[in-house]
């Protein structure tokens, strides 16, 4: 089978263009990547924002659990 100059060079275009839009995905990808990453560091740090500002209600909890132990051992010993 001979394949002409023509054809081949056809071919090596139409490679080359199908290389071309795959660069181009693979381009839009790392670019939405990129900007996931930033979303994901950005959740991340309102979680640990929101996590740093709960901490004082099981410790409000466990005053309160104390406070009215005492008060009613207090009451129970009058």
């Amino acid at each position: 089978m001979y394949i002409s100059t023509g054809q081949m060079y056809q071919e090596m275009r139409s490679l080359h263009d199908a290389v071309s839009r795959v660069e181009t995905k693979l381009d839009g990808l790392r670019d939405g990547y990129a900007e996931v990453t930033k979303d994901v560091a950005d959740h991340e740090a309102r979680l640990r924002t929101l996590e740093r500002a709960r901490w004082p209600m099981p410790t409000i909890g466990v005053l309160a659990g104390v406070a009215g132990t005492a008060t009613g051992f207090i009451a129970l010993m009058r």
